[in-house]
């Protein structure tokens, strides 16, 4: 990629466009209340769009762009369930999740987990969601950046590392939450309009368009995987879609953080059902550049193909070759601004976890606001360091396959507490705590025996696997142990009545009811996968 040169019309817009970012979050942080509440939940003042917007921009970087795009490249169409397979865990949150966090005035999902359980279990997931956040999911999002911006300029990867965090960390760590909801909305906007020219320009080059990609590998437009698939079986994404995925959306502080910070819970609804229409238009952002890029190399034999082990290269190449001067500028200042908003969000959750259910329970529990503030911002910013220093091994595992794999193990024994906290009142602590300890035990075993036996199962399944044993030793050691009290959880276990607050208990007009816009996304969506089937 030596040929690839940045214009000064392309350095000015990346330029521009990112010192806009920043001043927003600055401003931002200044109107921000220097109150806990102000400075991680926004102060509960967050409208739909924001919400909404925010929590796409968080889910989408360089993992996502960078990764799904490669992945793409090499196994077709089926990696876009990735991001189109969301319906089933938006409207699971929004059933179950969003009503109970918003009704009992969660902060944390630690918090929850602490009034539902006890300490114990608040404890552990304050503990390994902060390292697993430091070492599963910063660092796949800074390697991705890096290498494919040092790829292209032939900078010093490091250097770029440093410049990321640095300007993330500059609005981040003074705004907190306030700040990063600001910017995610920019920063989603950025790239998904950068995204679709981007992808518009480059099917331009190929003669035919879309119909001849299509009918050169007819094979590769597929959302359907068998079963055996080693990338994308659609058995293993209905599984985890009660498993992984669910515990993504709905029990991720980083991704939850989003919805608490609602000023409503008609808001919080509306902001996953808005998530869910730009979910509609984001695999053109994030992978179907990888089908172009495939047609480009691999059948009109325009360049050197990037198959077996290069494919993650994907999306540097097609910047080098369809974005012209200007654009390229726009489409880099796009995927800068995905780097940076899931980074914010990152280090923002991180520092919420670790001032809010680390420090204040464990070392100063009469903390005041300025303590916690500033301890929140010190370690959000230690994190961004280590999480730096770690994320060069990311290259050697693979960026797509580090993530998801990493995601999944974090997750399974978490998902299978939390689902029978809110759905089994007789869930009891020491189950609870049985289930968190021993979920890991589990997945340790499997990962061990399965080898062993040479059986190769998805990580998908191995996950759901971990996810079915977890919950019954869960129920085994409820049975045999001290029930939780009736005012333990008599707030936090689902009953039908909740779906009655989905607008409020407000009576809206029929275009501005939660109900009819989520239909229409679930139509969208039936319509995506019975054109793609």
């Amino acid at each position: 990629m030596n040929n690839f040169h940045l214009s000064g019309l392309d350095i000015f817009i990346i330029v521009g466009i990112t010192l806009f970012v920043v001043i927003i979050g600055l401003i931002a942080a200044k109107r921000a209340d220097r109150t806990v509440k102000g400075y991680f939940l926004a102060s509960g003042k967050m409208p739909w769009y924001l919400v909404g917007a925010a929590f796409v921009a968080t889910t989408v970087s360089s993992e996502q762009i960078v990764g799904t795009m490669g992945a793409t490249y090499k196994d077709g169409m089926g990696i876009a369930n990735w991001t189109w397979w969301a319906l089933p865990t938006y409207l699971l949150t929004m059933v179950f999740f969003i009503p109970m966090y918003l009704r009992n005035k969660i902060m944390t999902v630690p918090e929850f987990l602490k009034r539902r359980y006890g300490s114990a279990c608040a404890s552990i997931y304050s503990v390994v969601m902060t390292i697993g956040y430091i070492l599963v999911f910063l660092p796949p999002i800074l390697y991705g950046g890096s290498i494919t911006v040092s790829e292209l300029t032939g900078w010093n990867q490091y250097y770029v590392m440093v410049g990321i965090v640095v300007v993330t960390a500059s609005y981040t760590l003074l705004g907190g939450l306030n700040s990063v909801m600001w910017t995610d909305a920019i920063q989603c906007v950025l790239f998904l309009g950068g995204g679709i020219l981007f992808f518009w320009l480059a099917l331009h080059h190929i003669p035919g368009g879309w119909s001849a990609m299509v009918e050169a590998a007819p094979e590769r437009f597929h959302l359907y995987h068998e079963p055996s698939d080693p990338e994308a079986p659609f058995l293993g994404l209905i599984i985890a879609s009660f498993g992984v995925f669910l515990f993504y959306q709905s029990s991720n502080q980083v991704m939850i953080q989003r919805i608490l910070s609602a000023k409503s819970t008609w808001d919080g609804m509306m902001g996953i059902v808005f998530a869910g229409f730009i979910g509609i238009v984001l695999p053109v952002v994030t992978c179907l550049m990888g089908l172009v890029v495939y047609h480009w190399l691999d059948v009109m034999g325009r360049g050197e193909s990037l198959l077996p082990d290069n494919y993650d290269k994907a999306f540097p190449l097609a910047l080098e070759t369809f974005a012209p001067s200007g654009v390229k500028g726009v489409v880099l200042a796009g995927f800068f601004a995905a780097i940076m908003s899931t980074v914010s969000a990152l280090s923002n959750s991180i520092s919420t976890i670790f001032s809010l259910d680390i420090y204040r329970n464990f070392w100063r529990k009469n903390a005041g606001n300025r303590e916690l503030i500033t301890t929140g911002q010190l370690s959000g910013g230690v994190a961004l360091l280590i999480a730096s220093l770690i994320a060069p091994m990311v290259g050697t595992v693979g960026l797509f396959k580090y993530f998801q794999t990493g995601v999944t193990y974090i997750a399974t024994p978490f998902i299978s507490v939390i689902l029978l906290g809110i759905f089994w009142k007789r869930t009891s602590y020491a189950g609870a705590v049985a289930g968190l300890i021993g979920g890991v035990a589990i997945q340790v075993v499997l990962a061990v025996v399965l080898p062993l036996l040479a059986i190769r199962l998805h990580w998908l399944y191995v996950g759901g696997i971990s996810q079915a044993l977890t919950m019954l030793l869960i129920i085994l050691v409820s049975f045999y142990t001290a029930p939780p009290t009736a005012d333990q959880v008599k707030s936090f276990v689902w009953r039908p009545s909740w779906l009655r607050t989905l607008d409020d208990g407000v009576k809206r007009p029929w275009y501005k009811r939660v109900v009819f816009w989520a239909a229409l996304y679930a139509l969208a969506w039936c319509y995506i996968y019975w054109r793609f089937w």
